[in-house]
């Protein structure tokens, strides 16, 4: 079958180490490993990793005062709203979208591309692969991993609320299957289309064939001067709502109960100048270690590196994550402790390839880690049954389920 995977968000780097980038490579390798051509149409390649197996176009977002007051007025706004750097954004994007439809036709006549099927991963602002999959007459695959509108709007601040509203529904209503990450994502597009809407939630996966396998381990223990000491282990961004002040806060508490354990923080983000103050203080002083940004590619020997794995998200009601970290750790053969809240009680059996505790509840999350540290052997044996149960979450299989069960007939 010919796949043609559109990726039109410039904040996904298809080559960068953000899950997000992790997903669109993991899905069109397994896609390829299933014996599928794919045509992957872009606005930012990216680097620091290995390209996906696919023909690759690169479409950048372009962003010329001209292309955004000429969008200004088609959107019958003030051209003043130029002066808002959040609006010139949102205009950049929506010029992006108009064009996108026309460009992609010529981009598969000239590639002699005829796909069998689109696979979008849904954007903020993008509604242009429906269009795309009519007039190619094909089925649309939408993949939704967050409620955009509203992340755009708390996190990052968002102009153009009514028109970013408008354009989600048309494309969620415009697909013939929705696939969303997680139960939640997939409540938040059901409300947002209406009960017409098909949609099947599918988490995110892991390459077994990547992780569980390293050896590099022991080399990076003796590189930090780490040693034998039990090691918790972080991966991801240092964002407020990731928890690693919780997780500090959680550990110093547990006093000697974790006093030999070294906290390996692997990541970058907002947060890392605290983080920094924070590793000097007396109760931390030696014991957080922060490497900084790691390629993804490197991920699974850093994860040999650790005993044990920690996702301390902070409490929040809407959690709609299908966390990439907590798939990996268990693939790695690592238990992972992290609290019982939206899909992460299904990734985790609590007790058996990890331990859950109730969302913010820091005594909870250190005495769990104290638990493991303590035990060595129940830890081994943890983790290897967290490796055994990762294979449910094989992104090959996952792939397939998309392709062949969901809405899409497989032809060779």
């Amino acid at each position: 079958m010919k796949i043609l995977y559109l990726n039109p968000d410039r904040g996904i780097p298809v080559c960068g180490d953000k899950g997000a980038s992790v997903h669109v490579r993991a899905f069109i390798t397994a896609a390829a490993a299933l014996g599928h051509e794919v045509l992957l149409i872009c606005a930012n390649l990216g680097a620091g990793n290995v390209p996906p197996p696919a023909r690759i176009v690169e479409l950048p977002v372009r962003s010329e005062p001209e292309l955004l007051r000429a969008e200004a007025v088609f959107w019958s706004l003030s051209e003043t709203i130029l002066d808002d750097p959040i609006a010139r954004r949102e205009l950049a994007r929506l010029a992006y979208d108009r064009a996108l439809s026309a460009q992609v036709m010529a981009i598969l006549t000239r590639e002699n591309f005829t796909p069998d099927v689109v696979y979008e991963r849904h954007a903020l602002f993008h509604q242009a692969g429906a269009e795309i999959a009519a007039r190619l007459d094909v089925p649309r695959l939408l993949e939704v991993n967050a409620p955009l509108v509203d992340e755009q709007a708390r996190f990052r601040g968002l102009c153009l609320r009514g028109v970013a509203q408008a354009r989600e529904r048309a494309s969620y209503q415009g697909a013939a299957c929705v696939i969303a990450v997680s139960a939640a994502v997939a409540a938040h597009v059901q409300d947002i289309a209406g009960p017409g809407c098909d949609v099947k939630t599918v988490p995110n996966g892991v390459d077994l064939t990547r992780f569980g396998q390293s050896s590099a381990g022991t080399a990076i223990r003796a590189k930090l001067n780490i040693g034998a000491a039990p090691v918790i282990g972080f991966i991801g961004s240092f964002k407020p709502w990731h928890g690693m002040g919780f997780l500090l806060d959680a550990v110093a508490a547990q006093g000697v109960a974790l006093a030999s354990a070294r906290i390996l923080a692997v990541g970058d983000g907002p947060d890392l100048a605290a983080l920094r103050e924070r590793a000097a203080a007396p109760d931390l002083a030696g014991r957080l270690i922060l490497p900084g940004r790691v390629a993804h590619a490197e991920i699974p020997d850093w994860l040999a590196a650790m005993d044990i794995t920690v996702a301390p998200y902070l409490d929040q009601p809407d959690f709609y994550f299908s966390p990439l970290k907590i798939v990996e750790s268990l693939a790695a053969g690592k238990p992972v402790v992290a609290p019982a809240i939206g899909q992460i009680s299904q990734l985790i059996q609590h007790g058996k390839t990890g331990l859950l505790y109730e969302p913010g509840d820091a005594a909870g999350c250190g005495a769990a880690l104290a638990t493991l540290i303590t035990d060595p052997r129940g830890c081994a044996v943890m983790g290897n049954h967290a490796r055994r149960a990762a294979a449910g979450w094989d992104w090959t299989a996952l792939v397939a389920q998309i392709l062949n069960n969901v809405c899409v007939p497989v032809s060779a």
